[in-house]
């Protein structure tokens, strides 16, 4: 407060001497004029922070003096003196919103001392108190800016508070893009200045951008006679430019406008403008990084599509060479076989076996086809409660025989008391027929062959774990494909059946990554529904 800026208005010199005087002995820096018209030019040139000025003066009283100050300077403390101390001058002076009122002549000097400071704390608090006002919709402003990521949206909700929050009929947003010269408005409201204002050298907007500094300017008021100018020309009559630079974005200029004859725009307005400008700068930056994030994620799905589908193609390809390899071979067959039974050279014997044979490869060719039947539509038997671990015993009992043949041996590990599970039993034991007949034939040396069933989450696990010779990585991922086989003359079923059998289900099947030899297919099998 001891730097404060005070003009003393009185046309007595000797008044204006002692007030000098005084006050810049407490540390206060003084202008004094004995005319009330040079005080008002003073008040359009530069900033003040108290008015002590006399009422009754030649050409222009007291109140009239704070009123042209405090269009000037709407921020401005008053203090009026008077020589008649009247009911009716106190009142009036408390209509007007005089800050302070001192009789002359004065009792001492400190009691002008004292009401300048008291006048320049009552400022302060109502500047405080005008702040704190300001926080709660600056607070719901930044959370509605910062909710949205829609450029656009953002635009209009931007202008919205220009101008409720600072009663400004104009607003405007103005962008420069980097490697341009010239701003260009991206959404407006009301009258906003031409974009050829925007460049350094011409406008407030330009102005603001260039020299990265907030611009205040009013037509009535102190500023550059360009900018009043220009100002008049776009039928404004105060204008505000709050500069934010956006880094390889480039610049972003927010203005608020004012109708003439209008309270020109005061510090309160430029700090609650300058918070303002901020979070809409970062709110916009979101905005845009997140739209450039949505356009890579739909680039991605996009690219994700085309694999699949090429990756669907490509297994189509595969499926119907397969097929016509395993169709091709026993219609062979039979075209060979029914060629030589029709020679007339050949017994009745030789030919039936030419017929039989032809009969075999026709049955071979019905099998596969059932078994393609198999994988396409696995069934819709009714399912009722099974006992997994009972299903297993059975499945290895079966198949005893051909392990003890190879040479493998079972080891078991079957969980207690595991919940039963609604399932067809006949196409559970398919499923494990065909597990542990693919572990015997990757064991052709004989081995071990391990069964476990445990309950892990929601699901009951069961796992086949052999030591053989294991799954090359380059056939993992088609494993469960149609017709996929890594054994000689194999029909390539058996797993992509059993892989449809157990999503008929909603179990799963997969091929686990193992330390060291051999392979271990999991089953997954639902639980809950049995129970």
């Amino acid at each position: 407060m001891s730097e404060a800026r005070v003009l003393v208005v009185d046309d007595e010199t000797g008044i204006t001497q002692l007030c000098e005087r005084l006050l810049a002995r407490a540390g206060f820096e003084v202008t004094v004029r004995n005319d009330p018209a040079e005080g008002v030019k003073l008040l359009n040139e530069r900033p003040y922070d108290l008015l002590l000025a006399d009422i009754r003066m030649p050409g222009m009283d007291g109140f009239d003096l704070m009123e042209a100050g405090q269009k000037a300077q709407p921020e401005l403390a008053v203090v009026i003196m008077t020589g008649f101390g009247t009911l009716e001058t106190a009142m009036q002076a408390l209509h007007r919103g005089v800050d302070g009122l001192i009789l002359k002549p004065f009792e001492q000097g400190s009691d002008i001392v004292k009401s300048v400071r008291a006048a320049l704390l009552e400022r302060q608090r109502k500047r405080e108190n005008a702040r704190l006002r300001a926080v709660r919709p600056l607070l719901e402003m930044a959370e509605t800016l910062f909710n949205e990521n829609r450029a656009n949206v953002l635009h209009g909700l931007i202008l919205d508070a220009i101008q409720e929050q600072l009663a400004s009929p104009h607003a405007g947003i103005y962008q420069r893009r980097s490697g341009e010269a010239q701003l260009r408005l991206l959404a407006g409201r009301g009258s906003n200045l031409p974009e050829d204002h925007s460049r350094a050298d011409a406008g407030p907007v330009g102005r603001a951008d260039h020299w990265k500094v907030p611009i205040s300017v009013a037509v009535d008021g102190p500023g550059d006679a360009d900018l009043q100018a220009a100002l008049q020309a776009a039928g404004l009559g105060a204008v505000l430019c709050i500069p934010v630079e956006r880094g390889i974005s480039g610049g972003l200029v927010l203005l608020a406008g004012r109708d003439p004859n209008t309270a020109p725009y005061s510090l309160a307005d430029l700090e609650w403008f300058g918070i303002l400008a901020r979070q809409a700068d970062v709110a916009l930056e979101n905005a845009r990084l997140y739209g450039e994030l949505r356009a890579n994620v739909q680039k991605i799905e996009a690219q994700q599509r085309a694999l699949m589908q090429a990756e669907k193609m490509a297994a189509v390809g595969r499926l119907t060479a397969s097929i016509a390899h395993e169709v091709n071979n026993p219609l062979q067959a039979v075209q060979n076989c029914l060629h030589l039974a029709g020679r007339e050279e050949l017994s009745e014997a030789e030919r039936a076996d030419y017929l039989k044979m032809a009969g075999d490869e026709l049955d071979r060719l019905m099998t596969t086809m059932q078994r393609m039947l198999d994988y396409y539509r696995p069934g819709a038997v009714e399912r009722k409660p099974v006992d997994v671990n009972e299903v297993l015993n059975k499945s290895l009992a079966l198949l005893q025989k051909q392990l003890e043949e190879g040479n493998v041996k079972v080891v078991r590990e079957l969980g207690q008391d595991l919940p039963f599970i609604l399932a067809v039993g006949n196409q559970l034991q398919q499923v494990f027929f065909n597990l542990i007949l693919n572990a015997l034939e990757a064991m052709p040396k004989g081995g071990t062959l391990t069964v476990r069933t445990e309950l892990e989450d929601a699901q009951l696990a069961v796992r086949f774990r052999d030591t053989g010779g294991g799954v090359k990585a380059s056939e993992r991922e088609h494993i469960f494909e149609p017709f996929v086989s890594s054994k000689e003359g194999g029909s390539g079923l058996g797993l992509s059946v059993s892989y449809g059998i157990l999503t008929a289900h909603g179990g799963s099947l997969e091929l686990e990554r193992t330390q060291g030899k051999g392979a271990c297919f999991r089953v997954g099998l639902p639980v809950g529904e049995a129970q």
